[in-house]
C-alpha cells in the first residue's frame, strides 16, 4: 500500500491518481446539504438513501457516505449489513471514537472533518481555506479517505489525508470551534459566526478555547497548541461570517466536554472547564446552581432535544 503522504500527493490536482479517485460508485445516506453536494460531485451510479431506509445491496462495494445528524448514526449503522459497515464514511462533527468502538466498527472506519459551508441545498459550498491554512482545513482518515478527497476535488474543494494522533488533534480542534462558537454566540444575543469572531469577544473566546483545548487534549492524549488553535479558529470563523449559531445535539457537542467536568467533580477534583460550565448554566442547559452531582445521562434526559436546536 502506498504511504498516505504519497497518496495525498498523487490525489492533488494535476497528479496522476486524481484521474482515478473520486469516481467510485457510492451510497449516500441523507439528502440534505452535504448529501446533495456529494451526489452532485459523484457519478450517475450513486444511490441516494433517505434516513430510515435500509442500505441497498447495490452497489455492493464502495463508500457509504453518512450525511445525517449525529442522533441518527446508530440507526444508520443498524440499517447497514454487517459486512458493509467498514465502508461507512462518517461526515459528522464530534468526537466519535467512542461511538465507533461501541458499535464494533473497524479501526480503519472513515471519518471526515468538513470545513465546508453550504448555506442550502444546491448552493455552491465555501471551502475552509484561510490565510493561515491555504491548503484547506477539511481532512479525512480511514479506508475511504482518499476516495472522499477525490470526490471533493471534483468540486474544487480541498481535503487533507491524516491519521492517528494528527487526525485526533484535528477532530478536537474542530470540536472546540463548534462548541466555543455556538456558546459565545448564544450568550451574547444569538450572534452570527462572524459577529462571534469580532475583536470584542476575543477574551471570552480565548478563555473557552484555553479550557476546552487543555481538557480535551488530556482526555484523548493528543497535543494542541492553544495559541495556534485560537488563531486558526479566528481565521476560519471570519471566513463563514453569515452562518447562525445555536446549541444543537448537546450530547455530541458541548456534552462531551461537560462529561469530562462531571467525572472530575465526581472524583472530587476541580472543574477543568469552569468558564464552560458557567456558560452552560447561564444558557439554561444546566441548573443555575450547578453542583456537579447529577449523572451525565440523567442531565441529558432532562433536556428537550427541541430546546437545543
Amino acid at each position: 500500500m502506498l504511504p498516505l503522504l504519497l497518496l495525498a500527493f498523487l490525489s492533488a490536482p494535476g497528479n496522476a491518481l486524481s484521474l482515478v479517485v473520486g469516481s467510485a460508485s457510492s451510497i449516500i445516506v441523507g439528502g440534505g446539504r452535504i448529501g446533495a453536494l456529494l451526489k452532485y460531485l459523484g457519478t450517475d451510479a450513486d444511490i441516494l438513501v433517505r434516513r430510515g431506509e435500509p442500505i441497498p445491496p447495490t452497489p455492493a462495494s464502495g463508500p457509504i457516505y453518512v450525511c445525517t445528524r449525529n442522533d441518527d448514526l446508530s440507526g444508520v449503522v443498524e440499517a447497514t449489513p454487517p459486512e458493509r459497515r467498514g465502508d461507512l464514511v462518517f461526515l459528522q462533527n464530534g468526537m466519535l471514537s467512542s461511538f465507533f468502538h461501541e458499535e464494533g466498527l473497524p479501526a480503519d472506519v472513515t471519518q471526515a472533518l468538513l470545513y465546508l459551508a453550504v448555506p442550502k441545498v444546491g448552493v455552491s459550498p465555501v471551502d475552509g481555506v484561510t490565510e493561515l491554512n491555504p491548503e484547506g482545513l477539511t481532512c479525512a482518515t480511514g479506508k475511504w479517505a482518499l476516495e472522499l478527497a477525490g470526490r471533493l476535488q471534483n468540486g474544487g474543494l480541498r481535503c487533507n489525508i491524516k491519521s492517528g494522533e494528527a487526525f485526533a488533534a484535528a477532530a478536537l480542534e474542530k470540536h472546540v470551534f463548534i462548541c466555543v462558537t455556538n456558546v459565545v454566540g448564544q450568550l451574547n444575543g444569538d450572534l452570527t459566526v462572524g459577529e462571534v469572531y469580532e475583536e470584542k469577544f476575543d477574551e471570552e473566546r480565548r478563555e473557552l478555547v484555553d479550557e476546552l483545548v487543555r481538557a480535551g487534549s488530556a482526555e484523548i492524549g493528543a497535543s494542541l497548541d492553544v495559541g495556534q488553535t485560537f488563531e486558526r479558529l479566528v481565521a476560519y470563523g471570519k471566513s463563514v461570517p453569515d452562518f447562525p449559531t445555536g446549541i444543537k445535539e448537546f450530547a455530541w457537542r458541548n456534552g462531551w466536554f461537560y462529561n469530562i467536568t462531571q467525572r472530575a467533580l465526581a472524583a472530587r477534583k476541580t472543574d477543568p472547564m469552569p468558564h464552560h460550565t458557567s456558560a452552560l448554566a447561564r444558557l439554561g442547559i444546566l441548573p443555575s446552581e450547578f453542583d456537579g452531582v447529577e449523572p451525565f445521562a440523567a442531565s441529558l434526559a432532562r433536556l428537550s432535544p427541541r430546546s437545543l436546536q
